[in-house]
């Protein structure tokens, strides 16, 4: 091939080198074959060139078959398990956002003590502010006490005139029992008899209401039944406060809890006891708690009758269907230290279950966790056994405040001390109410002045 070239390109030189010569005949056949063709020749010499340079130690290319195999078999079946992949990964987000026990529809509760006096009078001292926390017990406002103590006064005086009339007829009573029927009658015995029971009734009806008085000057001090937070204060000084009227509302700090209104297609995976997280929007680190209990009632709208007294049904569509929500009440177990709690604010609330958390390793609990979706998906959502009881058993804890009761009773003998020592003895030196006494209570007894 190389020698043809050579041939053919110097009998071109020769041509053109001769000046006189007659012009040259057409090349041959097989020159204009050679000029026709030159990329034929370029490849070939390329080609025979590479053959030399090649080294016989250094790695051959890859063979189109190779490339042919990489093309048909491993790009196919790669593709095939890249959109495998992403299928199970789409069903395990899908089930997650739609099955899994999640819910954004959560809300801070709180019970809200309603403060109203038991008795009616002017507002003379308001000793709280608004937003101010107050411990149980403590005074909140102060009504004017003095028509209550003017009611003590008089009631202590009225007990004391009664223990006096009820000492006098029962030793009268007595005295007569004693003597013979020549110096009375069984008549006369009867009589007095009825007399000292009176006045017994009557000592006894003093006694309550002097009773009630203490109440009532006691109940002058408006005090708070629960640890929490004065809320939307509007009370001042000089207000009436009327009995029975909500004038004061605190935020009971010990009741807080959460609630999660999850969709019924979610209800299958939420269970008493389980652990939950309530993460409240503004804050990363969430509230954790566990499930006490589930509602069992939610209003139908259409239980409720129409005009007529007939049934008032929804038109709903058939291709559409809205999942109901249930209540969930979590109890709060710890609140971290820089999120407040306030009640009517939104949570993302979680249900996780950690019975097995510990057990397992972070493998198998994602083997778990897809095996559980595809079943959740194909075959729907399975329930938990004994995950909300039905029927629940267990009461909650008894809430009661301190009820009001009256002061130990004193007899006639302790309040009119001396009076009636004795049927044949004559009184000591008793002093006589002549004006109001004022009723001390001191351990729960009335001392005169």
């Amino acid at each position: 091939m190389v020698t043809d070239m050579e041939t053919h390109t110097k009998h071109e030189l020769n041509t053109r080198e001769e000046p006189g010569s007659a012009p040259a005949d057409p090349p041959t056949t097989h020159a204009n074959e050679a000029r026709a063709q030159p990329s034929k020749l370029k490849v070939v010499s390329r080609q025979t060139r590479a053959k030399h340079d090649q080294h016989p130690l250094m790695p051959k290319k890859p063979e189109a078959s190779e490339r042919r195999f990489v093309a048909r078999v491993v790009l196919p079946w790669t593709s095939r398990l890249a959109t495998l992949v992403i299928a199970l990964i789409s069903i395990v987000a899908w089930n997650h956002y739609v099955m899994a026990p999640w819910t954004r529809n959560g809300r801070i509760r709180v019970q809200v003590a309603s403060i109203a006096p038991q008795i009616s009078g002017q507002i003379t001292e308001v000793r709280i502010a608004d937003n101010q926390f107050v411990h149980k017990g403590d005074v909140l406002y102060v009504i004017d006490p003095f028509d209550f103590e003017v009611a003590l006064r008089t009631n202590t005086a009225s007990l004391k005139q009664k223990a006096a009339d009820v000492q006098v007829k029962e030793l009268q009573s007595e005295r007569k029992m004693h003597l013979s029927d020549l110096a009375t009658t069984p008549q006369e015995q009867q009589i007095y008899k009825g007399n000292a029971i009176q006045a017994q009734a009557a000592f006894e009806a003093a006694q309550q209401q002097v009773a009630q008085a203490e109440i009532n000057l006691d109940r002058t001090q408006v005090r708070s039944p629960v640890n929490g937070y004065v809320t939307n204060l509007l009370l001042r000084v000089g207000d009436y406060a009327h009995q029975g009227a909500t004038n004061v509302s605190i935020i009971d700090t010990d009741s807080y809890w959460v609630d999660g209104y999850f969709e019924e297609t979610q209800m299958a995976q939420v269970c008493v006891g389980d652990r939950a997280e309530a993460k409240l929007m503004g804050y990363s680190s969430p509230i954790v708690g566990h499930v006490t209990t589930v509602t069992r009632g939610v209003s139908v709208s259409n239980a409720a009758a129409g005009a007529q007294g007939l049934p008032n049904v929804d038109p709903i569509y058939t291709w559409v269907r809205l999942a109901q929500r249930v209540p969930v009440r979590i109890a709060i177990d710890a609140v971290p230290p820089d999120v407040p709690l306030v009640s009517g604010m939104t949570a993302t609330v979680t249900i996780r279950d950690v019975s097995d958390a510990g057990q397992r390793s972070r493998f198998n609990r994602l083997r778990a966790e897809v095996a559980t979706s595809l079943s959740d998906v194909f075959n729907g959502p399975s329930a938990r056994p004994g995950c909300v009881p039905a029927i629940t058993t267990e009461r909650g804890p008894t809430q009661s405040l301190p009820a009001t009761q009256a002061q130990p009773s004193l007899t006639p003998e302790e309040i009119n001390p001396g009076l009636a020592p004795g049927i044949n003895a004559s009184p000591q030196d008793v002093r006589l109410p002549t004006s109001p006494a004022v009723g001390k209570k001191v351990r729960g007894k009335i001392i005169s002045d």
